[in-house]
């Protein structure tokens, strides 16, 4: 997933079956390739993975969304920022790069 952007990923998470695609240069690369594989839009959030720090971040612009309740690029639903640190902490923690 580190391939296209050396130090980071921006995957996208969709929060409803707990899965995420990563890898490409835009979220908007990751969220297609959920969305050809059963997953609802309203459900994907994009999100960055920063494999040094095992930190998640929560900037996108597929995050904004007016009609669900997020007016910016950060996901600003706490619960929605819970959900998806912990579907990428559970699928990416703990790989490291050297």
């Amino acid at each position: 997933m580190l391939e296209e952007l050396g130090s980071y990923v921006k995957p996208a998470v969709d929060i409803r079956l707990s899965v995420l695609a990563g890898g490409g240069e835009l979220h908007a690369d990751c969220e297609t390739k959920l969305l050809e594989n059963e997953s609802s839009q309203e459900d994907i959030w994009g999100a960055d993975w920063y494999p040094h720090s095992q930190q998640t971040g929560f900037e996108s612009l597929i995050n904004i969304r007016p009609r669900q309740g997020n007016f910016s690029m950060e996901v600003e639903d706490e619960e929605r920022r819970t959900k998806i640190r912990e579907i990428s902490e559970n699928l990416l923690g703990g790989v490291t790069v050297d």
